[in-house]
């Protein structure tokens, strides 16, 4: 999609969806900065997290887990326009509670894999 449909997409709540995120509600918000309290699903099941969410459009955001069983996690999307199509650059320190760095990697890689793939079918049908 293109770097202005994919804005449009993250923008709308409606449409910007993952099953891995049950809800999320903004708790403050100052300018681009967001506080983000999320019930997810995670390893051991439900729980809820707090994040702290920049938006910079229309580069990407960063986000930290400030709470939860991915607390101390960041990671940065970076949109690059390419065209009709945007490459997303996705870099971070990913932490989960009670996983060692190999588990930790693949429980991250599978929920990217799985959020990429949610994404592109729900920005089809905009």
């Amino acid at each position: 999609a293109s770097i202005d449909k994919l804005w449009k997409y993250i923008q709308d709540p409606e449409s910007h969806r993952h099953d891995a995120i049950l809800s999320q509600k903004v708790m403050e918000q100052a300018g681009n900065t967001m506080k983000i309290r999320a019930e997810v699903k995670g390893p051991k099941g439900k729980e809820e997290q707090m994040w702290r969410m920049t938006m910079d459009p229309p580069f990407g955001f960063e986000l930290e887990v400030l709470s939860g069983s991915q607390k101390g996690s960041t990671n940065t999307h970076t949109y690059v326009p390419m065209g009709d199509k945007t490459k997303v650059i996705v870099a971070g320190d990913f932490h989960v509670e009670g996983m060692d760095a190999e588990a930790t990697k693949k429980a991250t890689l599978d929920y990217f894999a799985k959020v990429f793939e949610e994404d592109n079918h729900a920005i089809r049908r905009l």
